[in-house]
């Protein structure tokens, strides 16, 4: 008796070749999680660690309940962000992320597949094997698509910096640690404690 055919699964492009669209990536059937930067793919690091997914958590329900009735959300990985430049359409759209965590405040950028445009904050939390990815570029699309706020966390060390966008460069903060409270400009009146933030690490 014959197998039925298996459909054929898409193997994964090289990211040295070719520019990828949010149109190719829907086709995709991959076994890991990819994002999509100026068309260019980059695989996810595995599985977070302990010390990430415990800032993760800190972080995310300090802004879930601070946010709670308001009209912001907050979302946590996996959750795509699409950054378009030209247009909105699937094969003008070439980069596709994932942050670590992101707070939307234009319920109409939230759809069933995610978000389309820029969140207002976007928070990253550094990992073994992304740090460049993370720190160089991701803060180059974040700026060229207007993120107004990016928080970059380093759980192993327990700093944070956050670049904040003024007529479309980011400025850097001075390194924060434990001990000290930060505060957002663009969520109003959010206030993070880090010593909280890094209990446990």
């Amino acid at each position: 008796m014959q197998k039925p055919e298996e459909p054929n699964k898409v193997e994964e492009p090289l990211s040295e070749y070719g520019h990828y669209t949010y149109a190719d990536y829907l086709t995709w059937q991959m076994d890991e999680m990819v994002e999509l930067i100026k068309g260019k793919i980059f695989k996810q690091a595995a599985a977070p660690r302990v010390n990430h997914q415990r800032v993760s958590l800190n972080v995310s329900n300090h802004l879930y309940n601070y946010l709670k009735g308001e009209k912001c959300e907050v979302f946590t990985a996996p959750f795509e962000v699409r950054l378009p430049v030209k247009s909105k359409r699937n094969e003008d759209i070439d980069t596709v992320v994932q942050p670590d965590i992101c707070v939307i405040c234009d319920p109409e950028k939230i759809d069933e597949f995610g978000c389309i445009g820029a969140p207002d904050l976007i928070i990253e939390i550094l990992s073994p094997g992304n740090n460049r990815k993370e720190i160089q570029n991701k803060y180059e699309v974040y700026e060229e698509s207007g993120v107004q706020e990016y928080w970059v966390i380093h759980p192993n060390e327990c700093t944070l910096m956050i670049y904040t966008l003024a007529e479309g460069k980011y400025l850097p903060s001075k390194l924060f640690t434990i001990g000290e409270i930060v505060e957002s400009k663009v969520i109003s009146s959010f206030k993070l404690d880090l010593t909280e933030v890094f209990e446990n690490i």
